[in-house]
């Protein structure tokens, strides 16, 4: 994997346990962390965890696990994306390409501020508040957001989110789409079981409700 990366352009920096991976990256940061679940320390889900406690970095779950639970139980702990193993090198590399791409580009026209309910939205900035209090959002969870929130009460399928917010090229299912969506309801909704924002819309997909 090492080779492959560094002939498609990357630098990778390689850690043996979850332990030295969390201390690599405290030293030096990167731009997306691939992340193993079976390490032989810290598990790669408590590495995500802790990772989503001070960075937003994009972050992909490597792993021969393949059951929906370890897949949604990833992507709850902040994975941004899930690979299973095995795997072509040219899809990691197009969803690490992916990932980058969103994680660098601005989110809207300079200056934009979308008002959704009690939620105040600066895309070029990056920053969303509830009722004037900033929300930390990951890179993926602020990206999801301004694509439905640029478009309110428009119907977005789980394929169309994940063309716009993980990328033309992303391979995924809409199992991501579901988990982010859920986490991001936990960091907007006041009531995330009940809510008001995001909404599902049955058989569908999602919306973002101007109001009530």
């Amino acid at each position: 994997m090492r080779l492959a990366l560094t002939d498609d352009g990357h630098e990778v920096i390689e850690a043996p346990s979850g332990a030295a991976g969390l201390e690599l990256f405290g030293a030096g940061g990167a731009d997306v962390v691939l992340v193993d679940l079976m390490l032989p320390d810290i598990d790669g889900f408590e590495c995500c965890r802790r990772l989503r406690r001070s960075s937003d970095v994009p972050i992909i779950m490597v792993t021969a696990r393949t059951d929906t639970h370890d897949v949604v139980a990833g992507l709850e702990a902040g994975a941004d994306d899930y690979v299973t193993k095995p795997f072509e090198m040219k899809e990691l590399s197009a969803r690490i390409r992916a990932l980058l791409r969103r994680s660098r580009s601005a989110g809207g026209p300079a200056g934009e501020v979308i008002d959704i309910q009690d939620l105040e939205i600066r895309p070029d900035a990056g920053v969303v508040r509830r009722n004037g209090e900033a929300l930390h959002l990951t890179r993926t969870e602020f990206r999801l957001l301004c694509e439905l929130a640029s478009a309110p009460d428009r119907v977005y399928s789980r394929e169309q989110l994940l063309e716009r917010v993980w990328g033309y090229d992303y391979f995924g299912d809409g199992r991501i789409v579901d988990v982010h969506v859920r986490r991001l309801r936990t960091k907007i909704e006041e009531d995330p079981a009940h809510p008001r924002i995001l909404v599902t819309v049955r058989g569908l997909g999602y919306k973002i409700q101007p109001a009530p």
